[in-house]
């Protein structure tokens, strides 16, 4: 295990409230008579990317509109109108890291492995997420950051993952990643990433096969993973926990 690779939105922070949030401000600015509730939205994100959820939701709504010459510019508008009222809401710590993601990070700073980030949210929001919890110079801290600035195609295809697997100069096999989806496993695990998933509300309710390990959180002193006799989960993930569990699975991948 030579690396770590993490998602971003509802993996390192629980941001699909604050995104939905933003993204009804936004209509409401723009003057669009649409709103998503919680229950549309856990099924507009099977759609991967704000912009191309934008749209699939308009070929909804409208579909004669939504072919409309001016659609594009309406949804780039719409988008960073959304954008902003993100920033604004979890700028300043607003929204806090998920358990467990901070301490992860240190311990392999500590242990000099390296930290990547791989999501194709947009730099904007990566910048409003993390400066907060890691200050100003929070991509120092990060050995490789891909998101919708260096890679177009969105989960679950296996771009953002194999552009940050060349940066790091990497296989996928020589990581562990970190997703809370059904279309980021599928994504780490087409570039041959083992993945742990800590869904969230929105995604809870889907199936995970092929993942290291799904689990409400990575877990903290304070904030131990809940667990039962029969489960044997750990209390917290850390590298040593990381490492076995990677070793186990190219163990059962050479056994095939």
């Amino acid at each position: 295990m030579q690396a770590l690779i993490f998602d971003v939105d509802g993996t390192l922070a629980d941001t699909e409230t604050a995104h939905l949030h933003a993204f009804n401000a936004a209509f409401a600015e723009a003057g669009l008579d649409w709103y998503w509730d919680e229950a549309l939205y856990t099924h507009l994100l099977k759609v991967a990317g704000g912009k191309e959820r934008l749209l699939h939701y308009w070929r909804i709504a409208d579909p004669e509109e939504a072919e409309g010459s001016s659609v594009s510019s309406v949804i780039d508008a719409v988008h960073a109108i959304k954008t902003r009222h993100y920033a604004a809401r979890v700028r300043d710590g607003g929204l806090p890291l998920r358990p467990g993601i901070a301490r992860l990070i240190s311990e392999a700073e500590a242990a000099s492995i390296p930290v990547a980030i791989a999501t194709t949210t947009t730099p904007a929001n990566l910048d409003a997420l993390l400066q907060a919890p890691f200050g100003p110079d929070w991509r120092n801290r990060f050995a490789a950051i891909c998101d919708a600035g260096t890679t177009q195609a969105k989960k679950p295809s296996p771009d953002v993952y194999l552009d940050v697997l060349r940066q790091l100069g990497l296989k996928g096999a020589d990581c562990v990643a970190f997703e809370d989806s059904v279309n980021g496993l599928r994504a780490a695990r087409a570039a041959f990433v083992p993945t742990v998933v800590t869904p969230t509300a929105y995604s809870s309710q889907d199936r995970f096969e092929g993942a290291l390990a799904v689990l409400p959180h990575l877990g903290d002193p304070h904030t131990p993973i809940p667990s039962t006799d029969a489960d044997q989960q750990p209390a917290w993930v850390d590298l040593a926990t990381l490492r076995r569990w990677h070793r186990n699975a190219l163990n059962e991948t050479a056994a095939v």
